[in-house]
């Protein structure tokens, strides 16, 4: 591959870790701007988890979407993200594709989870501030 090939693969990849931290800092937000998270608690509670536990899931989701944009660990950190879209995909399977239907549609959450997979793949891309060590196998 030539350094020019390369540098607009480091390059595409990083937009792709830089925007997709964004989106998870944006879902945390919601949490905590929008509806709270004392009103996040309640949701949690009324579809059967525990409310406590929109206390850490909101730390994670913002640490995590820093950790992106940084580039701190990038590809560990997209795939240690992935179980939290993988449940919010459960959760809103029933509620139809679209993120905006009455109780919130699976397209979004799934859409997160698909492109934190795609960057464990690709790899940290350019301006990281701490590369991954992570092996990815061969497929």
């Amino acid at each position: 591959m030539s350094s020019l090939s390369t540098r607009s693969t480091d390059t595409g990849i990083a937009l792709l870790r830089i925007s997709l931290g964004i989106m998870w800092i944006a879902h945390a937000l919601l949490k905590l701007l929008v509806f709270t998270l004392p009103g996040t608690a309640q949701y949690f509670v009324s579809i059967g988890f525990p409310g406590w536990v929109a206390y850490p899931l909101f730390a994670i989701e913002l640490l995590g979407g820093l950790a992106l944009v940084l580039g701190l660990y990038a590809r560990q950190v997209a795939l240690a993200l992935t179980p939290v879209m993988a449940v919010v995909i459960a959760v809103h399977a029933g509620n139809g594709w679209v993120h905006t239907a009455p109780g919130g549609g699976w397209e979004y959450p799934a859409f997160l989870l698909l492109a934190s997979l795609a960057l464990w793949l690709a790899g940290d891309g350019a301006f990281s501030l701490r590369r991954s060590r992570l092996l990815v196998p061969a497929l």
